[in-house]
Order: structure tokens, then C-alpha cells, then sequence
């Protein structure tokens, strides 16, 4: 059964009636100002811009706790977004029906469990895969979608439904005297004096006592050298598509058989190769007994490299007991706190923690449970390395010694860099080394007998916690903090833990074959020259020649090259910092993210705390989970987050109305 993109539409629209709009907005802001503005004896308002996962999840532990802490006080939520609330705009349902997910259905969830920490009571519901096999089904049927397995890496538009009807819930889960209004269209402007006045792109404005912004991901204008070779680009007749978000870039110029550049190998690039085969009408079969792509004619061809050269590694296809996400041993606050008090080194003092815990939960894993192929008790190779680091002599003479086969040795350096060093004689050899390592890496990260490695992705769930906390508490200086955490630390991170699903890997290694995909190799450089774009990369002799080039990867967030007037307004008058930062050898690391406290609330250009304006997301510097849901029974950062956000949030309109209420007496 399929659906029209008219018919989605239509079923977005009638579910957004379901809480009040426009108009009553409107109502309710002069029932206000008849009220006495900001300081009369009215119901507390809250405005949310941002109609996101994370706003849902954070309206949900609100809920949680407003039979403790709100009491019959009411309260008027403003939700403001030109998308949809629930999915916001990356998890919207108008987008192709190609594009999967990167986590397994049963990885995926917006519900507390009993692992969460939180001060507010747990809420249990269901995971993606419970939901898509229950009390979903009947609303995937309405959509022409199918259910899904818990190990199956389901359509995006599967947890679109799943996001709407958790916010159904979660609106439903709210005190009777808890209005929600949602706003589909863009916040323009805040003010903040005795109040916060929300202004809203159709001239609205909201009074709000108080506001969180959780923006998601954010556009950025173009670099300068991004500009300049788009105006270039242009004048020689050649088409060149900048970073963005693959689902809302338009792909007609890239014309069928015509070579095209590609730089950027990760979720960027596997979008933009679903898009330019499958969805030109491209099938696979596997009647040969391995996966073969029929093209339709219409696909370009794809040289395809970036700073690595080869891919993201697939998501694990298993699961193993034992091995769930656990603290940290090494990487640890308390450690960091040992070190002193003073802003601390990413490279001397950070790293090699990092490396170390990485290092140690390869290796627990591995001699713990496969003793059958390490050479020492584990309880010996231990002490080397608690006693040790990974580089140094007496470490690796223990792996060389204890660990006989080089498969089952962890080299951080040789993980994130496999052509590191390498140079191929010819396009040919290059080829049969990508595909020997794709290949590798589809068997391994379906096979249990390498749990070492999910014991690895693990680790760096809690590492990012741990580096999260440190840069909230400002441990780590502005540059450390964009060159080493925000680009190397989430560019391994992404590399190793934010792969695509093994089948998009298998489908990679059908359009190689069929000759419509082809590896460019690492550090891809890519200029403009003789009216074309040439293509070349140290580790072969040759250059490639096309007249598109594209760019897929997500611009590096940078809010002060927001376009969003919202922001704009925000950071020209004060009322939020995000510093341009300046490196130690001078050169610019642009305006990075915003500031905020440890307790989610905007720190202000003058350096003081805004009371009453919060910030989350991945725009805010050090905040965590800000894809808005988690793993089951992990402990999800994000969730702990939203609890303790939340529980301010009422605090707060627990404090305003006693106020109001002592004013009123007198």
C-alpha cells in the first residue's frame, strides 16, 4: 500500500489540529496582557522553539514530574516549529521512504527505564521495535509502512510515526490545567525585559516567563571558500552542491552516466547513493547468489573519497549479554579533577585517558570472553595495562606476546586511519583494498566472536558523556574543544559508532561492481581548474575530471554563520554568547557553539546567566544526547538532562506563581 505525498500531508495537518493554533495563540496572549502582562495573576507560560525529539523528550519528563512539583498551577505551553511537532524537521514524514535509520529499532527509544538516574519518577514506554510490532502497527499499516524487527534498521518515515505518536502521548500524560498550543511556523525574534516576548515570522508575539530553545541542527550560510567556488562553479556552467542536509538538497542537476566527485563518506554520502540509484529507479536482485544492482540509465556515476577514504564502519548486527554500556575506569571526572583545577590539555592529558579507556574495554571483552585466542590470563595482561598506556613499549610488547593474531589487536591510530601511509600504483588496487576492507568489516561486525568491538562502541557511549560533563564545566579551552572534541573526537566517533546499516555497505560494494560507484581515496582534494573539477588524493598517481562535484557531509556547526534570525537577534544583542574563536597559531576555528551553564541556561555575552532562557542540543556546547532519544536501559545522557531541566522548568513556575499569588494578596 503506498501513500501520496498529498495524503501525508493532509494526515500531518489534521494531526497537528488536534491541539490548539494560530488564532487561540492569539487568544491566550491577550488573555495575558488583559491579565496584567508579565507580572499579573495568570497562568505561567513556557515557550518552546523547537518541535523536536528533544522537546518531546523533555515534555515528557515535565509531565513525569508535575504531580510532585506543580500542584494546581497552570501552566500555557507554546510549541514553535514550521514542522510538524514530534519528528521536527529531520524526523518529518515528507521525505523519500529510501532513506533508513543508523540504529536498530531496538536501540532506539524516548522513554525512561530503571537505568536512567534521575531525581523525577521513571515513566516507562515503549522502544521503536515494541511500539512498530504493537500498539503501532495499525498506525504503520495507515501509512503504508511495514512493521520491523528489533534488529532491523527501519525507514525513517517508521520513526516519524513513532515520534508523532509519542508526542501524542506525552501531551496526553500532561495535568489537565497544562495547555499545549503548537505554531507551525518560525520564532523570529526574542526580547527579554520583565518577561520574554517571542516574536513569530506571521508578526504573533508570545509572552513567555519563561523559554527553551532546542534548535536541532542549525543551517549555516557558506564559507567563504565555499561561496567563492560556488560563484565559480556558476560562471563556468558546472554544478557544485555545498554541505547539507542530503534530504532537503535537490540532486536534479547531477545528470544520468556523467561522472560526479564526491567528498564525505559517511550517512551524507549513503543518503546521496540511495537517492541517485534506487530512487532513479535502480533495483537490486540477488538471484545470483550475491546482491547485483540494475540500473535504470538514470544514475551518474560516483567518485566517492574524503579524509580516510573509505567509509563509515556498518552498525553491529548483534547484540551480546555483557557487554552493555558500563562507566568509565579510566576517563572518569574524578580523574580529570586529580589532574588540577586549571583548564586541562586535550593532547597531553585527555587523549591518552581516552585512548585508554577505548583500549581497556577492547581488550576486557576480548580475553574475558574469547580466552581461546590470547596467550596470558587476562588478570596478568591487566595489570600491564592499568600500570601503562597503549603506546608505550612495555604495553605493546605485552599485546605482540599475549595477543597472537593482529585481528584481535586494538591500535587506535590504525582504527581510524586504515590507508594511513598507503599509496596504490593504480584506480585498480586501490579498488580491491577498499573492497577487502568493506568486505571484512560486513563479516566482523556480524560476527559475535569479535565482541570486542561492541564492547569498544560501548565505551565510546560513556567516553562522550565524560568529555560532555568536562566541556560543561569548562575543563577544556574553546580550541581543544572545537579541533580535538567537536572534529577529531566526534569525526572517530562517527567513523566507528555511526556507520550505516551492514545492507547499505552491501549495496555499496553492488554499485561498485556495476560500476557506478568508484573510490577517489583518502585526504580528497578538490579544485577548480580549466573549467572542471579535478579530484586527487596522495595515495594515487591520477586525477579525476567532472563537472559536479558535491559535498556530502553536514556543515560543521557554527552559529554565528546561522541564518536563523531567531539566533542572529539573539547574539547581535547579548542575550547569547558563542565566541568567534581564535586559535593558537592565529587562524580562525569560526563561532563554534553556544554557551550555556551547567543547568542548561544561556549564558549571555557579558558572561552572566540568563535566568529564564535554556539552551539543548547539538548547537550547545557540551550538551548531551542531543539526537533527543537513546538506547534502552543505557542511562541515556539526554534522558538525564531533560529530567533535571524539567524539574527546573516547574520549579521555576512554582516560584513565579507564589510570587504572583503574594502580589495579588497585597
Amino acid at each position: 500500500m503506498t501513500t501520496s505525498p498529498e495524503a501525508w500531508s493532509a494526515r500531518s495537518a489534521r494531526r497537528q489540529a488536534s491541539t490548539p493554533s494560530g488564532g487561540s495563540a492569539a487568544l491566550l496572549s491577550s488573555a495575558r496582557a488583559a491579565a496584567g502582562g508579565a507580572g499579573g495573576d495568570r497562568a505561567a507560560a513556557i515557550v518552546f522553539v523547537g518541535g523536536g525529539p528533544r522537546t518531546v523528550g523533555l515534555l515528557e519528563r515535565f509531565a513525569a514530574s508535575a504531580g510532585e512539583l506543580l500542584g494546581d498551577r497552570e501552566v500555557e505551553i507554546h510549541v514553535v516549529d514550521p514542522y510538524p511537532a514530534g519528528g521536527g524537521r529531520i524526523w518529518r514524514r515528507e521525505q523519500s521512504r529510501l532513506l533508513w535509520m543508523n540504529s536498530m529499532a531496538s536501540d532506539v527509544t524516548i522513554f525512561t527505564d530503571e537505568s536512567v538516574v534521575c531525581e523525577g519518577p521513571i515513566v516507562p514506554g515503549p522502544d521503536l521495535a515494541t511500539w512498530a510490532n504493537g500498539v503501532g502497527a495499525t498506525i504503520l499499516e495507515e501509512a503504508g509502512l511495514e512493521t520491523t524487527g528489533p534488529m532491523d534498521f527501519p525507514p525513517r518515515l517508521l520513526q516519524a510515526e513513532y515520534l508523532s505518536w509519542v508526542w501524542d502521548r506525552v501531551i496526553r500524560s500532561l495535568p489537565a490545567q497544562v495547555s499545549v498550543t503548537t505554531h507551525l511556523e518560525r520564532a523570529v525574534s526574542l526580547t527579554s525585559g520583565w518577561g520574554n516576548r517571542v516574536e513569530l515570522a506571521s508578526g504573533e508575539v508570545l509572552e513567555a516567563d519563561l523559554v527553551v530553545l532546542a534548535l536541532g541542527y542549525l543551517d549555516r550560510v557558506p564559507t567563504a571558500d565555499e561561496a567563492a567556488l560556488a560563484d565559480a562553479a556558476s560562471s563556468a556552467g558546472l554544478t557544485y552542491i555545498p554541505p547539507g542536509y542530503t534530504a532537503d538538497v535537490d540532486l536534479s542537476a547531477l545528470r544520468p552516466a556523467e561522472p560526479v566527485i564526491v567528498r564525505g563518506f559517511g550517512q551524507a554520502f549513503i543518503d546521496l547513493m540511495v537517492l541517485l540509484t534506487e530512487g532513479r529507479g535502480g533495483w537490486y536482485d540477488s538471484c545470483s547468489g550475491r546482491l547485483e544492482y540494475n540500473p535504470s540509465g538514470s544514475e551518474p556515476i560516483l567518485y566517492v573519497g574524503s579524509r580516510r577514504g573509505v567509509p563509515y564502519h556498518a552498525k553491529l548486527g548483534y547484540t551480546v549479554a555483557g557487554t552493555t554500556p558500563v562507566p568509565t575506569r579510566y576517563l572518569t571526572k574524578a580523574a580529570l579533577d586529580d589532574l588540577g583545577d586549571e583548564v586541562l590539555d586535550y593532547v597531553s592529558q585527555v587523549r591518552p585517558l581516552v585512548e585508554k579507556e577505548l583500549t581497556f574495554a577492547h581488550y576486557q571483552q576480548l580475553f574475558l570472553a574469547h580466552p581461546e585466542r590470547t596467550a596470558w590470563p587476562w588478570q596478568q595482561f591487566f595489570e600491564v595495562l592499568d600500570r601503562t598506556l597503549p603506546s608505550a613499549p612495555e604495553f605493546v610488547a605485552a599485546v605482540n606476546e599475549a595477543v597472537p593474531s593482529p585481528d584481535d589487536r586494538f591500535v587506535l591510530a590504525d582504527v581510524d586511519k586504515p590507508l594511513a601511509g598507503l599509496t596504490f600504483e593504480d584506480p585498480g588496487q586501490l579498488d580491491r583494498e577498499l573492497v577487502r576492507l568493506i568486505e571484512t568489516d560486513l563479516l566482523r561486525r556480524a560476527d559475535p566472536s569479535y565482541s570486542a568491538d561492541l564492547a569498544v562502541f560501548n565505551a565510546l557511549l560513556s567516553v562522550y558523556s565524560v568529555l560532555s560533563v568536562a566541556i560543561t564545566e569548562g575543563r577544556l579551552s574553546d580550541e581543544d574543544r572545537v579541533r580535538h572534541v567537536e572534529t577529531e573526537w566526534h569525526g572517530f566517533f562517527s567513523f566507528v559508532a555511526s556507520g550505516p546499516p551492514p545492507r547499505r555497505l552491501e549495496e555499496l560494494l553492488a554499485l561498485h561492481r556495476a560500476g557506478l560507484v568508484r573510490f577517489a581515496g583518502p585526504s580528497l582534494d578538490v579544485a577548480l581548474r580549466n573549467d572542471r573539477f579535478v579530484a586527487s588524493s596522495p595515495a594515487l598517481p591520477r586525477e579525476i575530471e567532472a563537472r559536479a562535484f558535491v559535498e556530502a557531509r553536514l556543515p560543521r556547526p557554527d552559529v554565528l554563520a546561522t541564518p536563523d534570525p531567531l539566533l542572529k537577534g539573539l547574539l547581535k544583542s547579548g542575550l547569547l554568547a558563542a565566541d568567534e574563536l581564535i586559535a593558537s597559531d592565529g587562524t580562525s576555528l569560526g563561532g563554534g557553539q553556544l554557551k550555556a551553564d551547567g543547568e542548561c541556561r544561556a549564558i549571555k555575552a557579558d558572561g552572566s546567566v540568563h535566568p529564564s532562557l535554556f539552551l539543548l542540543g547539538p548547537s550547545v556546547s557540551g550538551s548531551a544526547g542531543s539526537s533527543g532519544f537513546s538506547r534502552p536501559h543505557f542511562n541515556g545522557p539526554g534522558f538525564r538532562q531533560n529530567d533535571a531541566v524539567a524539574r527546573q522548568l516547574l520549579q521555576l513556575v512554582a516560584v513565579q506563581s507564589e510570587k504572583a499569588g503574594r502580589r495579588h494578596a497585597s
